[in-house]
């Protein structure tokens, strides 16, 4: 029996480079197909992922565009088995024009060219953000009330793709993704601890300890996303989180033993008050106040260019928990996590992995 063929769309983003480089080391597939608007050379990998991307077939394209879709899915050796959709805006406060384009129309264009193709699995890669927050750990059934722009666009998707006929489709919801590449999850603080470091002061944080920030490693994603395409049923849902149950107080001792600064909280009664006159203040302050010095960093260190940005947006500073049952793929479908912990280690690897790329200063940690 022949190995599959698979198509991953945002291929060349954080999770889709992970995802392409289990691919190929693994040697799980007979051909991968990637589609992004970026192009490899331009995107920031590894030199270990440089070379993995001279073995896959790489296509530029704005998936957003239903006229031009279909050169995605034609290929000679015939039609794909499996699609993954990894593309989609990042960036958070975006207009919601730039949410439709950017990932409603891409996935409904995607989705509905696969239904017609007849790919036996489509794996639309969603966010843990579309439950209501709180404490308790939300599993797949939990209420929904998606708490930041891109989570209402993605939610969006998911109910366009339930009703594509023919659709063969497995939603995952992922919490946080941190890991080599990452950019958006836990590194924005790697960034922030950097610069305390720089000025000498106590890195404090709004809320407590006890906000939160449930994680998921990369490379579990991928061997998730790998194990639902091949194991899943269309039509489900699963959540991926780990055992970590992961909050500021378990990352704030990490970023203290890899930067050597010291680390607090504002509280729950002053952070309320701070945030009581406008987050966007609070935010445009904390802004303020860290991207010079970030900025004075990097020339110290002859760093010129950088996708690395200590910015905080105002939508990820209020008191959301993103607190995650990830359990339901383990128990329903025998897949393992392989990094069940955050742990230093793992924060430490992704650091290297900016620092190799020479987008981090290396004399930081």
């Amino acid at each position: 029996m022949s190995k599959p063929r698979v198509i991953i769309l945002g291929g060349c983003g954080f999770v889709g480079r992970n995802l392409v480089q289990f691919l190929v080391e693994k040697d799980l597939t007979s051909k991968i197909r990637v589609a992004d608007k970026v192009l490899p050379a331009l995107a920031g990998l590894s030199e270990t992922q440089k070379e993995i991307y001279s073995k896959v077939e790489f296509k530029q394209v704005n998936l957003s565009r239903a006229q031009t879709i279909a050169k995605v899915f034609d290929d000679e050796g015939g039609a794909f088995d499996y699609v993954f959709n990894l593309a989609g805006e990042t960036k958070y406060s975006q207009a919601d024009a730039v949410y439709q384009e950017n990932i409603i129309d891409v996935s409904v264009t995607c989705a509905t060219e696969a239904a017609k193709r007849g790919v036996k699995k489509f794996i639309e890669v969603s966010t843990a953000q579309v439950y209501d927050s709180g404490d308790k750990p939300r599993k797949e059934n939990a209420k929904i009330k998606p708490w930041t722009g891109i989570a209402k666009a993605k939610l969006k998707a998911e109910e366009a793709l339930k009703g594509i006929q023919g659709l063969n489709l497995i939603i995952v919801r992922p919490a946080m993704i941190y890991g080599p590449g990452d950019l958006t999850s836990l590194t924005p603080r790697l960034i922030t601890a950097a610069v305390y470091k720089s000025l000498g002061e106590k890195m404090e944080f709004l809320w407590d300890k006890d906000l939160y920030l449930n994680t998921v490693h990369v490379r579990d994603v991928a061997n998730a996303l790998w194990h639902l395409a091949t194991n899943g049923k269309p039509g489900s849902v699963y959540n991926l989180a780990d055992e970590s149950n992961t909050s500021q107080g378990t990352i704030c001792p990490i970023l203290e033993s890899l930067f050597g600064i010291k680390t607090g909280f504002m509280g729950a009664m002053k952070s309320k008050m701070a945030t009581s006159l406008a987050m966007k203040v609070v935010a445009e302050t904390a802004n303020d106040k860290h991207l010079k010095p970030w900025s004075d960093l990097c020339k110290e260190h002859q760093i010129t260019t950088t996708p690395l940005t200590p910015y905080l947006d105002e939508e990820l500073l209020y008191d959301n928990p993103l607190s995650v049952d990830g359990g339901a793929i383990v128990s329903e479908t025998g897949f393992k996590y392989a990094h069940p912990k955050v742990t230093q280690e793992l924060v430490r690897e992704a650091l290297d992995y900016h620092i190799k790329n020479g987008s981090f200063p290396s004399k930081l940690i």
